[in-house]
């Protein structure tokens, strides 16, 4: 039986399950006894950092899951994961510690570890002939940086390929930002949007492997009547819902909230594209939610726009009104697509120039790990 990925003791949240899109049904999508084909002696040589966190882990399924070819895998993580052993794919690993000797004869390399990791030995490798893909912030604004959703905006990253033998650096959006705009995009592209008002719901998993621990250890201990565990976050979290916990900024507005604003400016190529967003953090274990309020400068109805996201790449619309059903992050985790439902005409406007939508999506699988594996397989 194939490994798809490795699961550890502390992190039991990751466990063996379908990744097939949602929708459909329950056949086998591959046959079990089928040879893994992903190690491959004309593959390139991948190195995964910051391979024992939460998405370090997803990328591993990914990996799998879409027999993304290499012909060697390094993985790294800090001084205390180093020397761990691991099986993967049949093949037995150990962890490595994180050096910048690391990237000798490394192609690709995925990023996990956090911006102060990505910015000490991002450049370290892309000095070494290494095409990074980074998953934090780190790098996302800096001018001739691609920030790149695949379904979106590939063009950015045009000219870059492992066959170039020429280190680049390639940003990872946010996840709030990717869900978000895997369902805005197709509608901009047809009706283009002036002004968009995000309002996002988000889960643990977009805080790391320790915050899904905690609020499940929460969740136990308030329903045992104890005084709840507040390490990550500095008040309850479980049953409780507060204020996206990335620092404020002077303007009002928090870290995370202006990621929204400045990368969907940079993705969509539009300085005068007016977004604004307000992020929460609710008691769920993994996959965003988002309201999003969208204004266009060119007409659009809502059956026009059900029939756009209907055909967009990764994107599948659940928008049941009669039997009151549409997206929820339990139906989106673990899972490619992105979600779309509640398709409605804004009727704060006149004709039809605005809508609303309701976005989820997985935040570990396409706000990070999935979104990260397409970019190298778009370098192929």
């Amino acid at each position: 039986m194939e490994t798809h990925f490795l699961t550890f003791s502390h992190q039991p949240f990751l466990k063996a399950v379908s990744r097939r899109p949602i929708g459909c049904s329950a056949r086998i999508l591959r046959n079990p006894f089928s040879v893994r084909m992903s190690l491959q002696e004309d593959g390139p040589s991948v190195a995964i950092v910051g391979v024992t966190g939460a998405v370090g882990q997803e990328f591993l399924s990914v990996l799998s899951d879409r027999n993304f070819p290499y012909r060697s895998l390094k993985l790294l993580a800090s001084s205390r994961s180093a020397g761990k052993p691991l099986t993967y794919e049949g093949r037995n690993y150990t962890v490595e510690k994180l050096t910048e000797d690391s990237f000798d004869d490394v192609d690709i390399a995925l990023f996990s570890a956090g911006g102060s990791i990505s910015k000490k030995f991002g450049p370290v490798a892309v000095g070494k002939g290494t095409i990074v893909v980074d998953n934090s912030s780190a790098f996302r604004m800096d001018e001739g940086v691609p920030l790149v959703i695949p379904e979106v905006n590939p063009e950015a990253m045009e000219g870059i390929k492992i066959s170039g033998r020429k280190g680049a650096l390639i940003a990872n959006p946010n996840c709030s930002t990717i869900i978000c705009l895997m369902a805005a995009t197709p509608l901009h592209r047809h009706a283009k949007v002036k002004r968009m008002v995000v309002s996002t719901y988000q889960a643990a998993s977009g805080a790391g492997a320790a915050a899904m621990e905690e609020l499940k250890q929460q969740t136990r201990e308030v329903l045992e009547g104890k005084e709840p565990t507040c390490k990550i976050f500095k008040q309850q979290y479980a049953f409780n819902l507060f204020s996206h916990n990335a620092p404020v900024l002077s303007n009002g507005y928090n870290e995370e909230e202006m990621k929204l604003v400045m990368e969907t400016r940079k993705i969509w190529n539009d300085k005068d594209v007016k977004v604004t967003a307000t992020c929460i953090r609710v008691p769920v274990m993994r996959a965003h939610a988002e309201s999003v309020n969208l204004q266009f400068e060119n007409p659009i109805d809502e059956d026009a726009a059900r029939e756009i996201l209907s055909r967009a790449p990764g994107v599948i619309v659940i928008d049941d009104r009669a039997a009151n059903f549409f997206p929820t992050p339990l139906q989106v985790s673990n899972k490619d697509d992105v979600a779309v439902g509640r398709i409605r005409q804004d009727v704060s406007q006149d004709g039809n120039y605005g809508l609303d939508i309701f976005v989820c999506g997985d935040q570990i699988r396409k706000g990070a790990a999935l979104n990260a594996v397409q970019i190298a397989e778009m370098l192929l």
